[in-house]
């Protein structure tokens, strides 16, 4: 019988924790077609997230706490990876949930490559808005490197899911471990993960995501690390993959000039914006970071 070990990084979910290990005891086929190996990391959780765990702790076979907070989950993600002892390792943040049938439907995909993910669901804490991505009709192969190229170059259009909370890997690759400088990115990881591997994305739906109202996407702090990290990423590729390495500084220039746009600082938007891929919308940010931006930003998705 396969063994799968789930590894769940907290830090003050109190509010979340419990319906998170929930979803993942509720798996269907746990006990039956595989097993499961709960692995639980805590940061330093200065709320009643240890009570509750331990109301879990008959269902938690590992557990550990990092001496200092590290102030992100990679450290704990990195412990859970070292300790881990199943065929197939996933991931699952502390405030988002696991439907049913994920890892069921991921281990029949996960015979034939070593690395499964699925589609997801988001819901606003905030709004009560909740968007479902869309499926596909069946379960897409990826060849070797097709997604890891995609994914350095920035691709955006046919690129296969990676949210991490959608993702399992092989025992064999759970010798990449995630960066802890800053702590709570995952893009170099992504890329070593893929590159030179096949892949699969199945035609499921196989986790919801919770964001409340401060979305740490937008965060000036975490965008700053976010741009910073993302280029120094693309140094290690650059002499193998001129072209994607070129292509993903463009995209990153002009990610990072829309976020400009979009709080205002118009001088440091059109300064990225000299750097990004050429094309009609970048002229148009252009040209109305000038004068025009606040009707822009009303009736169009400037970042996102």
């Amino acid at each position: 019988m396969k063994k799968v070990s789930v590894i769940i990084t907290t830090y003050n979910a109190e509010k979340t924790i419990a319906r998170a290990l929930h979803s993942v005891l509720r798996q269907e086929g746990m006990g039956r077609a595989f097993t499961v190996e709960l692995i639980v990391i805590d940061d330093c959780s200065t709320d009643d997230t240890l009570e509750i765990l331990e109301k879990f702790s008959l269902d938690i076979q590992q557990f550990y706490s990092t001496p200092a907070n590290s102030g992100g989950p990679n450290k704990g993600r990195n412990i859970g990876l070292r300790y881990a002892t199943g065929d197939y390792i996933c991931f699952l943040d502390h405030d988002d949930l696991w439907l049913p049938h994920k890892i069921r439907l991921q281990l029949q995909a996960g015979e034939h490559v070593p690395i499964v993910t699925g589609s997801y669901s988001m819901t606003n804490t905030h709004t009560g808005i909740h968007t479902l991505a869309e499926n596909l009709e069946m379960t897409r192969f990826f060849a070797p490197n097709e997604t890891f190229l995609k994914k350095l170059s920035k691709e955006k259009m046919g690129v296969q899911n990676t949210y991490l909370g959608t993702v399992m890997i092989h025992k064999d690759l759970k010798h990449i471990l995630f960066e802890e400088h800053f702590g709570m990115l995952d893009f170099d990881w992504t890329l070593r993960l893929f590159e030179q591997r096949a892949s699969a994305e199945i035609a499921a739906h196989v986790a919801t995501r919770f964001v409340d109202g401060h979305n740490l996407s937008l965060d000036v702090e975490y965008r700053k690390k976010d741009y910073y990290y993302s280029l120094m990423c693309l140094e290690g590729f650059e002499k193998r993959y001129p072209r994607e390495v070129a292509l993903a500084r463009k995209r990153i220039n002009g990610s990072r000039a829309r976020y400009c746009y979009l709080q205002g600082n118009m001088p440091e938007a059109r300064k990225y914006l000299r750097k990004a891929m050429p094309g009609v919308k970048e002229t148009l940010y252009y040209i109305t970071s000038f004068a025009g931006s606040q009707w822009v930003k009303r009736y169009f998705p400037v970042f996102g």
